[in-house]
């Protein structure tokens, strides 16, 4: 773990793992509040890392104190449910040791109701002697390769802190210096200046997404996705269903974007348009294993409740 001033969460974390693991490695950015006296009840592995604006090199740092076989990875403000540590506990009793890495699922919000609405995928356990790395400075991920294994265990995550300001911050300094984003880095750079309300700067970028034949099918419907966003929040109604019906070209329908277009009719007050959208998100299949996040109320009981909305209006 990384860790700076997480004294709220960092002994649920802790205590949701500490019959799992065999060692705990932390490593301190610079906390000021009582981080590491929390930490140091679980383990005396705390090694201080001057911080440098890079996740990455601070992720590596901690990979390099690892004795173990496998390395699980985990964010303060993460935590393992009952239920998904059983699991953890039988995975490792039974780990193959050709297996390379372990994906899995990261639910990343809740309805108020506490159902998962937002789901992702992240490489959580690698094993050590493939001295995997972390790239990039910000929205860092770990480059794996080999025998890996999607597993049904599931990362949960409670958001404490917001960084949208400190990561455009880390971008634009970069920029500054004369850095070059590369694909992945523009569209993370676009979601930070959405974050902070920069809409049209970050709407070119997500064009220069679409536009170039290089990109990951998945990374041009999250750019339609978020362009979609930007253009509702400036008024820009047409432009908003637009960019949401271009997702079309890079995948059959997805629940994710047909609500959101069953939305759009919806606030306009087009009731039986929104009417058929929501009934076709019903219809459709989700896609196994996808990598980017999905929404998952969009799949379950989202078009249900929006149905019951637009019949009572």
């Amino acid at each position: 773990m990384i860790v700076k001033n997480e004294e709220q969460v960092l002994a649920r974390c802790l205590d949701s793992v500490k019959t799992l693991v065999d060692e705990v490695i932390i490593v301190d950015t610079g906390s000021t509040d009582r981080t590491k006296e929390i930490a140091a009840k679980y383990t005396s592995r705390i090694f201080s890392f001057v911080w440098t604006e890079d996740f990455s090199a601070a992720r590596n740092y901690s990979f390099q104190h690892a004795t173990q076989d496998y390395i699980l990875w985990l964010d303060a403000d993460d935590w393992v449910q009952e239920e998904d540590l059983h699991k953890l506990v039988a995975l490792k009793a039974d780990l193959a040791a050709d297996i390379d890495a372990i994906c899995m699922n990261y639910v990343l919000a809740f309805h108020t109701l506490g159902q998962p609405t937002a789901v992702a995928k992240r490489n959580r356990i690698v094993k050590r002697s493939r001295q995997f790395q972390w790239h990039d400075p910000v929205h860092e991920y770990l480059d794996v390769s080999g025998h890996i294994v999607f597993a049904d265990i599931t990362i949960t995550h409670d958001r404490r802190h917001s960084h949208s300001q400190r990561n455009l911050r880390i971008f634009e300094k970069a920029i500054k210096e004369g850095a070059v984003l590369n694909h992945r880095q523009l569209l993370h750079y676009a979601m930070e200046l959405t974050a902070n309300g920069h809409y049209e700067k970050a709407i070119a970028i997500y064009q220069c997404q679409l536009d170039d034949p290089s990109g990951y099918f998945e990374e041009k419907l999250d750019a339609c996705d978020r362009m979609a966003h930007c253009y509702h929040e400036l008024g820009c109604k047409d432009e908003q269903l637009l960019a949401l019906l271009k997702t079309f070209h890079y995948d059959v329908p997805r629940a994710d974007y047909v609500c959101r277009i069953a939305y759009y009719f919806q606030e306009n007050e087009d009731f039986e348009k929104a009417v058929n959208w929501y009934e076709l998100a019903l219809k459709l299949e989700k896609p196994d294993n996808r990598l980017y996040g999905v929404n998952h109320a969009a799949w379950t009981w989202l078009p249900h409740e929006q149905l019951a909305v637009c019949y009572g209006s």
